[in-house]
């Protein structure tokens, strides 16, 4: 049976970047539209926001693929092997830890304080053996009903199975795992804050 990609990218970071932008977007016409000469000093603090709204709520996603696992986060983006994968941790976030480093998936930010305490015994059915820590014990945030915990075991699932049946075996390649920085994303914020700061002490 083929490997079938999934990609997630949040459903509310995306609306609430769309949100922002559109308003930042009216407010840079409203400045214009009242005083273009003063727009031009003031306008770069609300491209900035709009900047990072995409950055931080729009761009971060998480991809499995039949070889391995892009995350894709506000500056960087990594391809992670299946075999460099040495567990997958959900504390604060989902993270997946390698021999080389710990990846945070920006994506899937560990459930809030008040959604645990609404957890059952029934939302960590079905959880993967290597999610377990010591003495048999589970985190809220791998219950299968949060995002973070049911992706999580998504990932867990398929990187056990490829373990189990030997796929493993013959070991991990070391420069198979990459990871791209976004370069013009850095650019572009540190362009902007240096533009607000002239603007706001001009």
């Amino acid at each position: 049976m083929a490997f079938q990609e999934f990609l997630y990218r949040p459903a509310f970071g995306r609306i609430l970047a769309v949100v922002t932008v559109v308003v930042c977007a009216l407010g840079v016409v409203a400045l214009f539209w009242g005083d273009a000469a003063s727009a031009v000093r003031y306008v770069w603090p609300i491209v900035l926001v709009a900047v990072l709204a995409w950055a931080v709520f729009w761009r971060p996603s998480l991809r499995m693929q039949e070889h391995g696992i892009t995350v894709e986060n506000v500056f960087r983006t990594y391809f992670v092997p299946w075999p460099s994968i040495k567990g997958i941790d959900t504390r604060w976030a989902l993270t997946i830890n390698t021999a080389q480093r710990k990846i945070p998936v920006w994506a899937t930010p560990a459930p809030g304080r008040h959604r645990a305490f609404g957890l059952a015994r029934k939302d960590f059915d079905g959880v993967g053996e290597s999610a377990r820590g010591q003495h048999d014990s589970l985190r809220p945030s791998d219950a299968l009903s949060t995002p973070t915990g049911n992706l999580a075991q998504a990932i867990r699932g398929h990187w056990e199975q490829l373990r189990d049946s030997g796929a493993f075996a013959s070991g991990e390649d070391p420069d198979a795992a990459t990871v791209h920085w976004h370069y013009a994303t850095l650019v572009a914020i540190v362009v902007l804050a240096a533009a607000t700061v002239i603007g706001l002490l001009a």
